[in-house]
């Protein structure tokens, strides 16, 4: 087959990763891929958010099947113009993304199938907002109501930083994302990822993961994309799981399809877990990132039949073969991130680092410049390791770390500290 990733960061890379150690991969592109990718696919200038590009890109091609990464293209249609042309697409359509982009439609799926989640209010002007915040108190949670890269969500410990955080977002500190603001009761418990397929009627559990949203050691600091991760995640045991499966995601494919939009691909749940009862904190309409890294770490390559089951409608036939081990990523990021940060710093060491089915670094934002590797983003790199325990995982991946050779360079201390 040839397969088209869409995408240029860590999750594209891990993806791509697990896609080549499938024989049914032929040929592999990436678009736009980044300097890590480039190493082992062929990757492509294309404006991934452009339907009507993207089809002509693969029909030029040849393409058999499209997997797309980020959130952008979804939110935009471009699963639905692939469909349209008659590519094979892994992504749900724009309306059924809508599940990621609109947190108001999420909270109106999750009351309309009884899906459990916190308590929660709309807003499109900040007077109504913060009033309705200084009534309540804090801690309370403010969402920016669209796509905001996992960084239009502030849990406010105070009623001053809740008015804060809904100053910011109706005044643009988040764009478009930030025009309506949905605005949460707290919940409390400890916070994991459950991976799911979904073909539109059948659904199918791929994994579970955790990944440390804040800057700093000990959960401290501004929130990232994600600073880290690892799979699979304690606090999700096997009867959590069957809960989440029964109670928030099932209903929720139903409701879907029951609304002429069936959800095809996967479904991220972010779940809070409180006493071993999940509730929901919100959808995502693609992989997260840096918790695909772990997945596909320990997935390897039947990610792709997994994914094309999926694509295919055929979920119901298809299962999950787990290795008994554990996978963790330790994200590398720009001094200065998730603030300002300076762009172009060289990354050494690299070359002489191991690179098979137990250890990679996967590439998050770097680019090719003169035989280096430079930094071109935020997040840069994810070292990524697997081991038959969790603590084998995490020292094999902060050694590979020690061995990066990036002064520029900041990471966490303290991955999987949860866990362990």
């Amino acid at each position: 087959m040839n397969i088209l990733i869409l995408g240029g960061g860590g999750r594209e890379h891990a993806l791509a990763w697990a896609v080549l150690q499938n024989p049914k991969c032929d040929r592999l592109i990436v678009a736009p891929g980044n300097a890590g990718i480039d190493k082992i696919a062929e990757c492509a200038a294309l404006d991934i958010t452009d339907g009507e590009a993207v089809v002509g890109f693969a029909v030029e091609e040849s393409i058999d099947f499209v997997i797309i990464g980020p959130e952008g293209p979804l939110a935009a249609g471009v699963a639905d113009a692939l469909m349209a042309a008659g590519v094979l697409v892994f992504g749900p359509s724009r309306d059924a993304a809508r599940l990621e982009a609109s947190k108001t439609f999420t909270k109106e799926i999750c009351d309309a199938c009884g899906a459990p989640t916190a308590g929660w209010a709309r807003f499109t002007d900040a007077a109504s907002a913060q009033a309705y915040v200084t009534a309540r108190g804090a801690p309370i949670v403010v969402k920016a109501d669209g796509l905001a890269a996992g960084k239009g969500v502030v849990v406010a410990e105070t009623v001053d930083q809740a008015l804060a955080a809904i100053t910011d977002m109706f005044g643009g500190a988040f764009g478009a994302a930030g025009a309506e603001v949905v605005i949460e009761d707290f919940m409390a418990g400890e916070e994991a990822s459950f991976f799911v397929l979904s073909d539109g009627q059948n659904v199918l559990p791929i994994g579970t993961a955790q990944d440390h949203k804040r800057i700093g050691d000990g959960d401290t600091g501004p929130n990232t994309g994600g600073m880290g991760a690892y799979s699979p995640a304690p606090i999700l045991s096997d009867a959590v799981a069957a809960l989440a499966l029964e109670q928030i995601v099932k209903p929720t494919v139903a409701e879907m399809a029951k609304r002429g939009t069936p959800y095809r691909g996967v479904l991220y749940a972010g779940l809070m877990i409180e006493n071993g009862q999940p509730r929901l904190v919100e959808y995502n309409a693609r992989f997260g990132d840096p918790e695909c890294q772990v997945l596909m770490m320990r997935l390897g390559g039947q990610a792709l039949d997994l994914m094309l089951a999926c694509a295919e409608g055929r979920l119901a036939e298809v299962a999950v073969n787990w290795a008994d081990d554990h996978a963790l990523t330790v994200v590398m990021a720009a001094k200065g991130y998730p603030g300002a940060y300076a762009k172009g710093s060289v990354i050494a060491g690299l070359e002489s680092l191991p690179e098979d089915s137990h250890q990679m670094v996967f590439h998050a934002g770097t680019r090719a410049v003169d035989g280096t590797i430079r930094a071109d983003g935020g997040r840069v790199l994810n070292v990524t390791a697997r081991g038959a325990t969790l603590q084998e995982a995490r020292d094999r991946a902060y050694g590979m770390v020690a061995q990066v050779d990036w002064p520029e360079g900041i990471y966490r201390q303290d991955i999987g500290w949860r866990a362990l």
